[in-house]
């Protein structure tokens, strides 16, 4: 029986944070070697880091970044207003 990964870390609910667990479990908690890992056949490889590789940095135009300014100040008035 192998032993739960999540024993002595928090519980975390991310899953490539859960991922990334399983990679510390792996390499015996090595993590120089998690970064190391030549075993490019496991499933988890690209998730290794603890991150979603498959996933995009965000681009905004300058419209939307100003719309988003205009949405933060608005909140945080009505924020300010209610106290």
């Amino acid at each position: 029986m192998t032993e739960d990964v999540r024993i002595g870390f928090d519980s975390p609910r991310n899953p490539t944070k859960v991922i990334r667990l399983k990679c510390r479990d792996c390499t015996n908690n090595q993590v120089a070697e998690i970064d190391n890992c030549a075993v490019d056949t496991c499933p988890l490889h690209a998730w290794r880091f603890g991150k979603n590789p498959y996933r995009s940095k965000r681009e905004m135009s300058e419209e939307q970044k100003r719309q988003s300014v205009e949405r933060l100040e608005r909140a945080r008035n009505s924020k300010n207003v209610q106290s």
